[in-house]
């Protein structure tokens, strides 16, 4: 059976040698985010941090570091969940592992809740200046509960069945909100807690909202998961946990997991927000103050010898990026079945997940035809993007299976040559424009709004691409420092970017003009146009990462030979992609010198933290 609270989980992995107590003075305020950054780097170990500066709470963190780790967290119950996925994919597979099919009512016992009157959770009252005061970047504008697992309720038909469980991160403190008595709610626009808050508005009455931290370590993950509408999130965290899950509901009130560490209790008042913000967040850059939410906190409880998970993200890869590979390692085979023709989608972590995804669909149409293209590939376009989570990307390059059966979805650098050998960019530019974009994603026209592309490729090869840079090469004035990124992709600096958000870049248009159709550089199907083109090339992440979170297609695409034919646009040259720093866009992520050289001293040898980071 799984953990059924998370101090069974901490004492397990103590045993285990797979964490270890940090009991020298840690401070939340910079320190204890830049040590989680370090040891999850270093693959090290859960990290439990029991002398927090200013607070009585211990610390936890590192918990899912490693995907290993986090396997071992769920091992009790994953052999089950890959049966049920496989039942669902083909129900004759049961009779091959008969012992799956004889588990299923078992199983389906642990998707009901379990209503109890009492529970650990009820047993300790606090404020939110007494929680973990964790700030994790510089720029921050206060402190935020980075795991929370925030549970809501339809207004229209209450109860556990319409329930979302979600992780929205939490102000508790700074800005203009009142201490102690409220905290920002940040969601983003395509989260399910959005339409409990819709159904709440239009009805006038404030949502009620419980935030609980800690518990069974499968709530945390469930809250991450993209399930289908109609299964709640705590539903699937006692499937995960191999057992129900408790709650216990206060008098007028939300049910609490009774194993849960915290739980902060409040209603987001209808008529009010206020800026949230600045944090640092998971596309390595700031998102800024917006107005978002609050919520009024009635009650803030804990359990006894509560303790505080808490995660730290940044430029990616961190450890929300295991929280990825668990989840597809659980849902990836499901997604033909949910997805008819699609084979394989990755969203990939390098870039910031939404703004990139990869996909192999098939091509069906009019098989018997000569020179085949892309047809059913922008069907199956469509149907990723109109998907949860997936209706975020900004683009999606996707790739027929009977060109390469072979081709892996994880090989980013194979799949982008194989596409690039195929691409014709007069005919495989598909853009949406003026629509939804990542709240977090400041790239775009607007906040939440921006744009997409979809990328199709399918046929033979159309061209080779060069895996050097030409002697003959020429630049206008003001580009320099060509460096090869890929086979066919090219790095150029460029001036520094100045025109508006809502506007393309004059000099870039120039910068196309001044190739003729015949240019050696059209040879490279894939130019960008970057601040610093040797950190760019210097290596895969630093591509993926710097292309795609700088860069919005609507505004950001342009093309050597472009045209307008029939109000579909393309290029009958280099494709450019501006991945230049704007006026615009939020600042990165910078660790703070001081709080770095202290944690240095701290993994220094004859340090607490020696071997270790």
């Amino acid at each position: 059976m799984g953990y059924r609270n998370l101090n069974e989980c901490v004492e397990d992995l103590e045993r285990g040698g797979r964490l270890r107590r940090i009991e020298v003075p840690v401070d939340p305020d910079l320190e204890i985010g830049a040590i989680q950054r370090r040891a999850y780097a270093a693959e090290g170990p859960a990290l439990l941090f029991t002398r927090v500066k200013g607070c009585r709470f211990p610390m936890l963190g590192n918990l899912f570091g490693t995907l290993d780790r986090t396997r071992y967290i769920f091992r009790d119950t994953l052999e089950t969940i890959r049966c049920l996925v496989d039942l669902k994919l083909s129900p004759a597979s049961a009779w091959k592992e008969p012992r799956g099919l004889l588990k299923a009512p078992l199983v389906a016992l642990h998707l009901l809740p379990k209503r109890v009157k009492d529970g650990p959770i009820l047993a300790h009252a606090t404020t939110l200046d007494q929680l973990p005061q964790l700030k994790s970047w510089p720029k921050d504008g206060g402190a935020f509960v980075t795991l929370p697992q925030v549970y809501s309720e339809s207004e229209a038909r209450p109860g556990l069945r319409s329930s979302n469980l979600g992780m929205y991160r939490v102000q508790i403190s700074g800005g203009q909100y009142q201490p102690n008595r409220e905290a920002g709610l940040h969601y983003q626009i395509h989260r399910g807690i959005g339409i409990h808050h819709a159904e709440a508005l239009k009805r006038g009455v404030p949502l009620r909202v419980n935030i609980f931290v800690g518990g069974p370590p499968s709530l945390t993950v469930a809250a991450v998961m993209p399930l289908p509408e109609g299964m709640p999130e705590i539903s699937f965290a006692g499937l995960l946990g191999g057992h129900r899950i408790p709650v216990v509901s206060p008098p007028g009130a939300l049910p609490i997991p009774a194993e849960a560490d915290f739980c902060i209790s409040g209603t987001v008042d209808p008529a009010r927000t206020l800026p949230e913000g600045p944090f640092g967040d998971h596309l390595g850059y700031y998102s800024l103050e917006h107005e978002f939410p609050v919520l009024r906190v009635d009650k803030v409880y804990h359990r006894p010898g509560a303790i505080w998970p808490f995660t730290t993200v940044g430029r990616p890869p961190q450890e929300d990026t295991s929280f990825g590979a668990f989840i597809h390692e659980l849902t990836g085979k499901l997604i033909p079945d949910v997805l008819p023709g699609v084979h394989a989608v990755h969203a990939v972590d390098a870039a910031g997940v939404h703004p990139l995804l990869l996909a192999i669909g098939s091509e069906r149409y009019v098989p018997y035809a000569e020179g085949r293209k892309p047809q059913e590939l922008l069907t199956l376009g469509n149907a990723i993007l109109g998907q949860g989570q997936l209706s975020l990307a900004k683009y999606l390059f996707i790739a027929a299976r009977e060109d390469c059966p072979g081709l892996d979805i994880h090989d980013i650098a194979a799949f982008f040559r194989h596409v690039l050998e195929r691409v014709d960019w007069r005919r495989d530019l598909h853009f949406q424009t003026c629509t939804t974009a990542d709240t977090l994603d400041y790239s775009g026209s607007g906040l939440n709004e921006g744009s997409k592309v979809v990328v199709a490729a399918a046929g033979p090869a159309r061209r080779e691409l060069p895996r050097e840079i030409p002697g003959d090469l020429r630049l206008p004035e003001g580009f320099s420092n060509p460096q090869l990124v890929l086979p066919g992709v090219l790095a150029l600096e460029g001036p520094s970017s100045t025109s508006p958000r809502h506007l393309q870049d004059e000099g870039l248009e120039a910068f196309c003009r001044f190739f003729a159709d015949t240019d050696p550089i059209n040879a490279f199907p894939l130019l960008l146009v970057v601040d610093d083109s040797e950190f760019v090339a210097r290596t895969l992440n630093n591509f993926l990462w710097t292309v795609f979170t700088r860069s919005d297609p609507a505004r950001d695409l342009y093309g050597v030979g472009s045209e307008l034919v029939n109000k579909h646009w393309g290029c009958s040259g280099a494709l450019v992609i501006d991945a230049r720093s704007k006026p615009h866009l939020a600042p990165p992520l910078i660790d703070d010198p001081a709080v770095e050289k202290r944690v240095d001293e701290l993994g220094a040898p004859g340090g607490p933290l020696h071997g270790i980071i």
